[in-house]
């Protein structure tokens, strides 16, 4: 396995090589993971095209705390005509070409048994996954180099139980071309690029053939309902640095759907398949709804302002609201699951909840990966393997569990909606924002924090209570 040198493994990609008057990496290999469509249609923008749609950022700029304002409670209007919201197809002396593009944001996933340390590498070196004081940020990639070597032998094991690989990246590719096919139909041509996180399709190579392709105008859709700085934040986050740097991305009109957990259409894709599963259940009405959602940890939500826990409890309402009124009345729960590490996460954790109920006396359970559109490894292992054996095992008798939404249409249908709703919010990126690297320019404190964290982060890592730390929470 290449060990890890950079700040990523496989490829690295200087970003700065993306500049406009650079072309040499984007000619280098055509990258599968684009959905495209050729035709190019002309487009009048109207008065109104600036006007801001709720949950919807117009260009790159983003502040984690601002997050929790903005967007809890806020809804979208699903749009049922098949052209953009003030925008108007015909022939005159003001209309612009436009080539509208929609990036897809995903977490990623190793794709062979090889992958897997490389692929954790990358998710520890984030550092909107492990945030370190400032003064020991240098230990980033040390930290991240030892705890995937530490974890890769266990997470292999899981890949090779749901068949040696992460199914993450083919039923993206799916849903972009679904996306795509549902987007002609409403009269948009547009190019879908699917862009993950922390392996193949990079978001760098997303961008790459984004420019190469010289698209006009782009709409940026996380397929991630609920907003959390560990992941919109951080794909929104690589975006800006690539795009702040660009002569040419810079200026491309951009618009951010930072959640859309509270869509009807999505909700009521996840009413429908909850309704659809409950009938396996010799009773249907006695089974208890089991949402479990993945967790974060307590200080990205109360140091951070991180949203994630308040939109995902309105999430659960606005589905179980929509359920009652349809007459299903069940029982539910909400829980967290996917917990690393020796720090508080969000509770109750799945796990725990389980076997309570089990000791509780429920006999039903219906699980819901609600955090989740696709299949991968926290659904096919985690909650189909582990939780389930622990259900049964705690006296669970009936087990269910529903299927990720991955290409179901009507919710296919609904993201389109959502990108046709975002187009007129697109604006070019803002320049002004400052990065932390230009604030840290004293060399001679650089210096300091460096000799004096190396010797604190040393006694840290051989404490015993870190010792046992990490073999009772990351072995």
């Amino acid at each position: 396995m290449e060990a890890a040198t950079s700040h990523r493994i496989l490829p690295q990609l200087n970003v700065r090589s993306l500049n406009h008057n650079s072309t040499s990496l984007c000619s280098q290999a055509r990258l599968p993971s684009t959905f495209c469509n050729t035709t190019k249609v002309s487009l009048a923008l109207n008065s109104n095209s600036n006007d801001k749609k709720i949950g919807v950022d117009g260009g790159l700029s983003l502040s984690c705390q601002s997050q929790r304002k903005e967007f809890i409670g806020k809804t979208f209007c699903s749009v049922s005509t098949g052209m953009y919201p003030g925008i108007s197809i015909e022939s005159d002396s003001h209309i612009t070409e436009e080539k509208i593009g929609v990036l897809l944001l995903n977490l990623g996933g190793p794709e062979t048994l090889n992958d897997v340390q490389p692929f954790l590498f990358n998710l520890f070196a984030d550092p909107d996954i492990i945030r370190l004081p400032r003064l020991f940020r240098f230990l980033q990639q040390p930290l991240a180099q030892l705890i995937s070597v530490l974890r890769a032998p266990k997470s292999k094991e899981g890949y090779a139980a749901i068949g040696g690989g992460s199914p993450l990246r083919k039923i993206t590719d799916e849903q972009a071309n679904a996306l795509r096919l549902a987007l002609e139909t409403k009269e948009v041509p547009a190019n879908v690029y699917v862009a993950m996180r922390y392996w193949h399709p990079f978001t760098e190579e997303a961008v790459c053939q984004i420019k190469r392709d010289r698209i006009t105008k782009l709409v940026v859709l996380p397929l991630y309902p609920q907003y959390s700085i560990s992941t919109t934040g951080s794909s929104v986050r690589i975006l800006q640095d690539m795009f702040r740097d660009d002569s040419y991305l810079s200026r491309l009109p951009v618009a951010i759907i930072q959640s859309w957990y509270q869509r009807e259409g999505y909700i009521k894709s996840m009413a429908d398949l909850i309704e659809r599963e409950l009938q396996i259940f010799p009773n249907p009405e006695e089974a208890m709804i089991f949402f479990s959602a993945h967790g974060v940890p307590v200080s990205y939500v109360e140091d951070a302002g991180d949203p994630y826990k308040d939109q995902m409890e309105e999430c659960i309402f606005l589905i179980m609201k929509e359920l009652k009124s349809r007459g299903t009345n069940n029982e539910h729960t909400l829980a967290y699951q996917s917990r690393v590490g020796p720090v508080q996460w969000l509770k109750p954790y799945t796990d725990e909840v389980l076997v309570e109920l089990g000791q509780k006396g429920v006999k039903s359970l219906l699980a819901v990966p609600v955090s989740f559109v696709s299949e991968h490894i926290e659904t096919l292992e985690e909650i189909d393997m582990e939780y389930k054996h622990l259900a049964l095992e705690s006296g669970i008798a009936n087990w269910g569990r529903v299927p990720a939404l991955n290409c179901s249409s009507s919710f296919i249908t609904d993201l389109a909606d959502a990108v046709i709703e975002a187009l007129p919010s697109a604006m070019a990126m803002s320049t002004s924002n400052t990065t932390s690297e230009e604030v840290e320019n004293d060399i001679f404190g650089y210096v300091a924090k460096l000799f004096f964290g190396s010797i604190f982060a040393f006694v840290l890592l051989l404490s015993p209570k870190m010792l046992l730390a990490f073999r009772n929470h990351v072995l």
